[in-house]
């Protein structure tokens, strides 16, 4: 089933070219199936590459899904033509009187932060707080995850002592549980960020299950016990060269990056990359959208 976009999306083109199929808003009316509308707060820097990825994921299910695209108003993107963002993006402001059935809340370069020293801090705990009667499942990726986390039950961020950049392998722990339904019991998922959430912390708190952790990258999936808050550490959206440019881009800012683990093949980034989470990526997506937003609403 198709995922409803704009014309005018950048992403539009590039799903197309890759077959995944997308319809506007006058074919999808002429469709006899109930739309599942999901709500996509974008809060990284390159919002057109982060939609297209998490779109891409959207787009492969049986499910008609409906995204509408929200920034926060509090903070002025600057990677991101202002012109782009008019035309398809929303404020907080414009949709608080709307249902979604979902809501997925990305990542950002902010984890080194304090999380009330975030410019867009204020507006993001309100928007948390709007979709607990406002959305039936949230999907929090990478430090919206330590975000959520955070503000929900206090669940402090710790900084590493190195980057956590690579690719991991990691161990489901709840097979039954709907959303890692058909899940390998290892996988690989790709992880870049400088802080963590603690095994400690979390089994402090009675509504919650750790569903996936790894050896290495440490915790990776949490859900709420009803499934409608889903925390997950990684990035399991990336496309297979976005951890490249972001150790080519750090590079040339002369940070103190290493080599992205496990991610090019034999370690030597002069072989292409060794691409082995998609499959668990677009499967997690599936089963969030069937089990903890379709099957809860319908």
């Amino acid at each position: 089933m198709p995922i409803k976009i704009p014309k005018t999306l950048p992403a539009n083109a590039v799903l197309q070219s890759e077959n995944v199929f997308v319809i506007d808003e006058e074919r999808a009316q002429r469709q006899d199936i109930r739309t599942l509308r999901v709500a996509i707060l974008n809060l990284m820097p390159t919002k057109i590459a982060t939609e297209t990825q998490l779109l891409r994921l959207l787009g492969n299910t049986p499910l008609q899904v409906e995204v509408v695209l929200l920034r926060t108003a509090s903070h002025e993107a600057k990677n991101t033509d202002a012109e782009h963002l008019l035309a398809h993006y929303l404020t907080f402001e414009e949709v608080q009187d709307q249902y979604f059935d979902g809501l997925i809340v990305t990542g950002a370069p902010v984890e080194l932060l304090e999380f009330e020293d975030v410019d867009y801090w204020y507006e993001l705990t309100r928007i948390f707080d709007w979709a607990e009667t406002n959305v039936q499942s949230t999907l929090y990726l990478c430090w919206g995850a330590q975000a959520g986390l955070y503000h929900r039950y206090g669940i402090p961020k710790y900084r590493l002592p190195r980057k956590m950049f690579g690719i991991f392998e990691h161990h489901t722990l709840h097979t039954a549980q709907p959303l890692l339904r058909g899940f390998d019991e290892t996988f690989f998922a790709p992880h870049s960020r400088h802080t963590e959430i603690r095994l400690d912390d979390l089994v402090k708190v009675n509504d919650i299950r750790i569903l996936v952790r790894s050896d290495k990258a440490g915790i990776n999936i949490v859900g709420s016990k009803d499934n409608r808050h889903i925390y997950v550490t990684g990035h399991p959206e990336y496309d297979p060269l976005t951890l490249f440019s972001e150790y080519s881009r750090d590079l040339a800012k002369g940070l103190d990056i290493h080599l992205p683990e496990n991610y090019f093949f034999d370690n030597d980034p002069n072989k292409p990359v060794n691409v082995r989470w998609r499959s668990h990526a677009n499967l997690l997506f599936a089963n969030w959208l069937n089990y903890c937003v379709y099957q809860m609403t319908s």
